[in-house]
């Protein structure tokens, strides 16, 4: 790829990356196999991440002499803090699935299964578990954390009660207070 035809891809894989870190619902990324590169930054801008044992990731783009350019910097050095993270670019070490879950890059490791796709197959779980849950407050909860963590903790407290206060008027808070009451599952409409 020449310099001009870079220059104009790298901010387009950066919006796409970015669209999925701020989609108003939970995402899981699954990694059955490799995510090297922006298939790892891929998977940073994900709120979880499930591997399979056997997975391969690493940021690797230091061994080709350039540096992550979808925001995997940012973000994971977010999520193992810079020291680590400096240390993965720095190197371009890739790590398996179980050193993944060990150094907090992924939510969860599974050994791989015969058909290839057990982190898929996790992530399925996962996303049932969260799916029955109300969809504002799932919303409001991803706004809180994510716009939280760029603030000092007051502020994010300030903006954890604003989001709060916005599932305060739903259908689905009075949904989910009568289920409790009546003992039985909610059915949450997303109002």
């Amino acid at each position: 790829m020449s310099e001009e035809e870079l220059s104009r891809f790298s901010p387009y894989i950066r919006k796409t990356i970015n669209g999925l870190a701020t989609l108003g619902v939970p995402t899981i990324a699954a990694v059955d196999g490799f995510a090297m590169g922006g298939g790892l930054e891929l998977a940073l801008a994900a709120d979880m991440r499930v591997a399979a044992s056997s997975a391969k990731m690493g940021l690797v783009e230091t061994k080709l002499a350039i540096i992550p350019g979808g925001g995997g910097t940012q973000r994971l050095a977010r999520i193992v803090g810079p020291a680590l993270a400096k240390e993965l670019i720095f190197t371009g070490r890739v790590v398996d699935g179980n050193e993944a879950f060990q150094l907090r890059i992924v939510n969860h490791v599974v050994e791989q299964n015969v058909g290839g796709d057990a982190a898929y197959r996790r992530a399925v779980e996962l996303a049932r578990e969260i799916v029955t849950q109300g969809p504002i407050a799932l919303r409001m909860a991803k706004m809180a954390v994510n716009h939280g963590l760029e603030v000092d903790i007051n502020t994010g407290l300030t903006l954890e009660g604003a989001f709060y206060a916005q599932t305060i008027p739903t259908e689905d808070r009075l949904e989910g207070l009568r289920a409790f009451q009546e003992k039985r599952a909610p059915k949450y409409k997303g109002k």
